[in-house]
């Protein structure tokens, strides 16, 4: 392996980057040395200049152009320390569409057709504690906390460990999947052939398949269940800021986008002009 490559994934271990970050980053230094067959270490500004406009030329959405650009930006700030040959970086903008959101039937019908035991109780708290699912499938046993109604996420995004939600109706869904199936320690939620976490991709598979057999049009994910935690609690007039704590945001415009989605709440506020006094016309 390139040695800027090899110290390319120590640096970004050691900022503490997600595990799928990481191998992100590193596969774009692997494609940049392919590209031009030189080492990083090497490559002068007008080659990287070329290579960006390579990617940009490829018509991918805009948040794949901005992990390859992030991904230039810390091997040759960080890694190489040149930050000149990176300085005419700019990040194209994101198109952020609503959030999909499940309806309170839809989720109901949804955890009905999910059949494998351990990825409906995956499911149960992706939308019972709002959880992204790599916060649920690294949940171990001692992270529940019955006595005080919480679950502990150690690692969340960021490496920000929080407090979620355990309502009483999902303690007792993990008490019922836990006495059935008894997983091995520590994990809550275990493969019986790897004795590991399932693959996040393996549970998408399976909500994917749920959703078809449950007639379900939308397109279900599993953060599709994390959003429709967020919308349903603001449906239910709990605070946005109680629920952005939840949910783990860092701002509250995170949270806010929700509310742009909650038919509920658009149907119940009045229009200003429903203020004036009444009138004939």
């Amino acid at each position: 392996m390139d040695k800027t490559i090899e110290q390319l994934g120590q640096d970004l271990a050691l900022a503490n980057y997600a595990k799928s970050t990481q191998k992100r980053y590193v596969q774009t230094a692997r494609h940049l040395l392919e590209r031009f067959g030189l080492s990083p270490a090497r490559l002068t500004r007008e080659q990287v200049r070329a290579y960006v406009e390579e990617l940009t030329a490829r018509g991918k959405s805009a948040s794949w152009v901005i992990i390859q650009l992030a991904a230039l930006a810390f091997l040759f700030r960080k890694t190489l320390g040149r930050p000149e040959v990176v300085s005419f970086l700019s990040y194209p903008k994101r198109h952020k569409p609503l959030p999909t959101v499940l309806s309170l039937d839809e989720v109901g019908a949804l955890l009905g057709a999910v059949r494998h035991p351990c990825y409906q109780a995956i499911a149960m708290v992706l939308y019972g504690a709002g959880l992204r699912i790599s916060e649920a499938l690294a949940l171990e046993v001692t992270d529940i906390d019955a006595a005080r109604g919480v679950l502990r996420v150690r690692h969340g995004k960021g490496d920000k460990a929080r407090e979620a939600k355990l309502s009483p109706t999902l303690y007792q869904w993990l008490r019922q999947y836990w006495a059935h199936h008894r997983p091995p320690m520590p994990y809550l939620f275990v493969s019986r052939k790897t004795g590991q976490p399932p693959k996040a991709a393996t549970v998408r598979a399976a909500l994917a398949l749920a959703a078809k057999q449950a007639w379900i049009a939308k397109r279900v994910t599993p953060h599709v269940l994390r959003h429709s935690f967020a919308t349903h609690l603001l449906e239910q007039g709990t605070d946005v800021r109680v629920v952005g704590a939840l949910l783990g945001h860092a701002s509250l415009e995170s949270t806010a986008r929700y509310a742009k989605v909650t038919e509920k709440l658009v149907r119940q506020t009045p229009s200003p002009i429903d203020l004036l006094p009444k009138r004939r016309w």
